[in-house]
């Protein structure tokens, strides 16, 4: 029987991936742990595994389709083998997956002749009948009319401006799971009709305050269901901020389009939505860094030699940063609602530039690491960043963020505070420049 490849789990929360690239194409001979395709999710890009070796039979899903999680991809085997009976029921045409009318249901009087007769007021013949497809109250006439209602009831995921309708802090998540709510039922007063903590607060303290339905549980409307789209309420494609935004190109103006990659637009949204919740703030400072080059320019040939890793100036910056956070905890430290969280450990995010987008690993418990540490640890998660070699995990739970963006020789940024956290370190550039400098004895000189 032939192995089925199915889209994995990337993450307690990823519940689907995007496929941006197959590897291998239709025929080609595979090896066990060969990369097979590669995957975007909210969390992390990945390559995909071959969980065994063999002809890659056929494909499922192309390039640029987005796939539930644990849903069947492909198919690995010998040549002219099939994928068995639960690999030909995933793959089947729906046409052909619609069994006909008399093998899906057996004819009324069948059923009648076959069930007890219904007590008064019962309820499980209608349910029986919408889980087998069909409609319980349609005459018998009507019941092969109707072949498509089975497909009527499978729900379409979400589209990608729901989940950036739905981001929401890991507070609100977790509130609303404690009151059993479920976000898209709540009206979002952030960015993009965001739901925030006073909006969840306010749905469960109004749902509180309903009065007990006086009718039967059954005569109950359900509430209307959410547009997919917009903000507070508003029809799909409206927004509560005017339209001040013009086109992006003029018809028959020579343009290339190009389309986002999942991490550039999970990214705005996380840096839309965080400006929308903290006031940022922009102190820049001009460092000595003279010592600190001058010790890489005299190690750096031996650090390699004796720790396999070589030595840029990030280490530094990472332990000067973790010796301060000691000191000022209030940076080490989350916002929850009117409280402050301060983290005892520091777990230290460090951006890293890729050519599809911006991801932040995340250095564990970097306090207890010494300079080699660090620079140990810093360059393994950026070597397998860019190799899509990280697992979801190792780009959570960060508790204060360093970015570098002086790395294109950019003087100094105003980064985005990576939200759950309070603040965020941009380095600028190193450059040597005149200063003037006061020796022991208070006399001036101008030095580079």
């Amino acid at each position: 029987m032939a192995t089925e490849v199915v889209m994995p789990q990337m993450g307690e929360s990823i519940a689907e991936g995007t496929i941006t690239k197959w590897l291998v194409k239709v025929g080609d001979r595979v090896e066990r742990d060969q990369p097979l395709f590669e995957i975007s999710t909210d969390k992390v890009d990945a390559e995909i595994p071959s969980p065994a070796a063999g002809q890659l039979l056929e494909i499922k899903h192309g390039e640029g389709e987005t796939v539930a999680v644990d849903a069947l991809v492909a198919l690995i085997g010998d040549p002219g083998e099939a994928g068995g009976e639960a690999a030909e029921a995933k793959a089947a045409p729906e046409e052909d997956r619609a069994a006909p009318e008399k093998d899906r249901a057996a004819p009324e009087e069948d059923r009648a002749a076959s069930q007890p007769e219904p007590e008064a007021g019962g309820e499980n013949e209608p349910e029986a009948a919408a889980a087998e497809g069909e409609a319980p109250d349609a005459p018998r006439g009507e019941e092969a009319a109707a072949p498509e209602e089975p497909e009527a009831e499978v729900e379409a995921p979400p589209s990608e401006e729901e989940r950036v309708r739905l981001f929401s802090s890991p507070v609100v998540r977790k509130i609303a799971a404690k009151e059993g709510v479920e976000l898209s039922q709540v009206e979002g007063t952030g960015a993009q009709g965001r739901v925030t903590k006073k909006d969840i607060l306010a749905y469960i303290e109004q749902r509180e305050k309903r009065p007990a339905a006086k009718e039967p549980a059954a005569a109950v409307k359900a509430p209307a269901p959410r547009p997919p789209s917009g903000a507070g309420g508003l029809p799909p494609g409206a927004s509560p901020i005017p339209d001040f935004t013009v086109a992006a190109y003029a018809e028959g103006e020579a343009v290339e389009i190009e389309p986002m990659s999942q991490i550039r637009k999970i990214t705005a949204a996380h840096m839309i939505y965080s400006k929308h919740v903290s006031a940022h703030v922009t102190t820049a400072f001009e460092m000595d860094l003279s010592n600190a080059v001058r010790i890489r320019e005299r190690a750096k040939r031996k650090f390699a030699e004796a720790n396999g890793t070589k030595l840029t100036y990030m280490p530094f910056i990472f332990k000067a940063t973790v010796d301060a956070l000691k000191s000022h905890r209030k940076l080490n430290a989350a916002i929850d609602g009117a409280n402050v969280v301060y983290k005892k450990a520091v777990n230290l995010g460090m951006a890293v530039a890729l050519e599809r987008g911006l991801i932040v690993p995340v250095i564990r418990n970097a306090d207890r690491l010494s300079l080699v540490g660090l620079a140990q640890a810093a360059n393994d998660l950026a070597d397998r960043a860019r190799s899509k070699k990280l697992g979801p995990d190792e780009l959570q739970g960060g508790t204060f963020t360093i970015t570098n963006p002086g790395g294109f020789g950019t003087l100094f940024g105003t980064p985005v505070i990576n939200q759950p956290q309070v603040a965020i370190l941009g380095i600028g550039a190193f450059v040597k420049r005149p200063v003037v400098v006061t020796d022991t004895a208070g006399n001036d000189s101008i030095a580079i």
